[in-house]
């Protein structure tokens, strides 16, 4: 079994995945900080199945984009497990995460999630699952402006904006009613995918996406920061 962990909103979660199987899984909205509630999450999932993190195959982790603090957290442990047990690591996109459930519909998929009090991190994939846009940070009014043809819209981002982008796109949008659990668990079925397929990350240079920089202590950047791990 593998373990999957996903710390990119204040809606966490991990899980074990069996092939691309969800075995099971504990998600929670943190209310403190997931520095002092992951690890106890993990210990608690492993425990209730009698195994060990030496017992895993190998690590899959949400890399964002996200808050900054809750995606160092999720990389630094699941790279501390990985590094520790010798286990393989996986990494996937957060936006695919939250779109992945929609692929293979009708119409292109626009996932967003928050991006500090006013502004969304977005990406939009075509029909089929294939990446339109980059990730990006705008706010909801600029994301509505590109939309040129009907879109489904999920992911957290909506909890917040999806009467703005109602508003402003009328029948174009189509507005999804998500579940913390969609994120998790796509990543239980992609880093499944990826593991059967042993297309694995380089431990040396896996990082977290953060698109932007903390609020506290400096100007906002809207383009793509990454950050060594130690």
């Amino acid at each position: 079994m593998f373990l999957a962990i996903d710390t990119s909103t204040p809606y966490a979660g991990i899980a074990l995945g069996d092939g691309r199987t969800l075995v099971s899984h504990i998600t929670w909205h943190s209310k403190f900080s997931h520095t002092i509630e992951l690890m106890p999450a993990i210990k608690q999932l492993l425990s209730g199945h009698k195994i060990s993190a030496q017992n895993l195959t190998a690590v899959c982790v949400s890399k964002g984009p996200g808050g900054f603090s809750s995606l160092r957290v999720g990389m630094s442990v699941a790279k501390g497990l990985a590094i520790a047990g010798n286990l393989n690591i996986a990494s996937i996109g957060t936006l695919e995460l939250e779109a992945y459930p929609y692929f293979n519909q009708e119409f292109p998929v626009c996932s967003m999630i928050l991006s500090g009090k006013s502004d969304i991190a977005s990406a939009i994939f075509s029909s089929d699952g294939s990446r339109v846009t980059e990730d990006t940070i705008s706010s909801p009014e600029q994301l509505s402006e590109s939309i040129q043809t009907k879109t489904l819209f999920c992911g957290e981002g909506l909890v917040t904006h999806h009467k703005t982008i109602k508003e402003k796109l009328g029948t174009l949008a189509l507005i999804t009613e998500g579940s913390p659990m969609n994120r998790l668990s796509s990543l239980v079925d992609l880093g499944g995918e990826r593991i059967e397929s042993k297309d694995f990350d380089d431990i040396n240079h896996i990082q977290p996406n953060y698109l932007k920089m903390p609020s506290i202590g400096g100007p906002k950047k809207r383009d793509t920061i990454r950050q060594r791990l130690t």
